[in-house]
């Protein structure tokens, strides 16, 4: 399950439908753009508290991944621990792949 999330991830990223780091994410929610956020575990409770209280406002929906920002980096090329997916089908296949635990979530 971990290679098919990196690599979901990579092709989102390649097809310029990914968001890559606080800033960038924050954006993405604000536009609208963004249809899923993932935030790794290691994350800053600072960050994370950020992230979740603007997705909560702007109704994007937040899963924490098992990966480490490491494990991202090594994927990605770049080392973040916020990501946004700004595609609804992308959204979907990383929900699947995340498996959040039987909630169901609407994207």
């Amino acid at each position: 399950m971990n290679d098919r999330l990196l690599s979901l991830l990579g092709l989102a990223r390649r097809a310029g439908r990914l968001s890559l780091g606080n800033d960038p994410v924050l954006s993405s929610m604000e536009e609208g753009k963004a249809k899923l956020v993932l935030v790794c575990p290691d994350l800053s409770q600072r960050t994370l508290k950020g992230i979740e209280s603007r997705a909560e406002a702007f109704g994007v929906p937040l899963v924490t991944i098992e990966q480490t920002m490491d494990q991202v980096s090594m994927s990605l090329g770049k080392r973040c621990g916020v990501l946004a997916l700004n595609d609804e089908g992308f959204a979907r296949k990383a929900l699947t792949l995340t498996k959040t635990n039987g909630e169901d979530l609407i994207i």
